[in-house]
């Protein structure tokens, strides 16, 4: 999945890249997610959009653009992920669990609480925030479902190489989303 994150553009530009890197996406089958702007992912045809806590509510999402948009929601607490989950959310981004460079203002959640998010629902989470391949052993156990990189990927000399190490890493520690406890 691939999540197009622009928080600089204006509106219209950010439209116009969005058409593009959804046919870009849809071209190889992969599902587009608009970073916080619902007007912009339902206007390009992407498949979803992923909000943060402060961003519109999941619940007015569903409404306007029903069952089958994918929606993600960010929690940084049980109560968060149980909320989102509740309002309709497909998936939850959970973090930031390490340092993160794209988001140095983001609050930190321990492994432990990771954990916890991940047993309070029944939708996938995945884990967000400083992710590398030299440091998301750590997160095996916490019951994600898979992860979420930019500059550990981006930042890399060998882009392709550092997406394969990351992407092989993460798959050997994801599990299938828990029941409730």
């Amino acid at each position: 999945m691939l999540q197009l994150r622009e928080k600089e553009l204006n509106e219209d530009i950010f439209l116009k890249e969005a058409v593009k890197v959804t046919e870009l996406c849809h071209k190889y089958r992969i599902p587009c997610i608009i970073n916080d702007n619902v007007n912009v992912a339902l206007k390009s045809g992407a498949d979803g959009v992923h909000v943060g806590i402060y961003d519109t509510p999941v619940k007015e999402i569903r409404k306007r653009a029903g069952r089958n948009f994918i929606i993600g929601a960010t929690a940084k607490t049980k109560e968060q992920a149980k909320l989102a989950e509740e309002s309709g959310a497909d998936y939850l981004g959970a973090g930031a669990v390490f340092p993160s460079p794209t988001k140095t203002n983001a609050v930190r959640i321990t492994t432990e609480q990771l954990s916890d998010i991940c047993s309070s629902v029944s939708i996938p989470v995945v884990a967000i925030g400083g992710i590398t391949a030299s440091n998301i052993d750590a997160l095996k156990g916490s019951g994600i479902c898979g992860i979420a990189a930019v500059s550990s990927v981006f930042a890399a000399d060998d882009v392709k190489a550092a997406a394969g190490q990351l992407r092989k890493k993460a798959a050997s520690l994801a599990e299938k989303p828990r029941k409730r406890s």
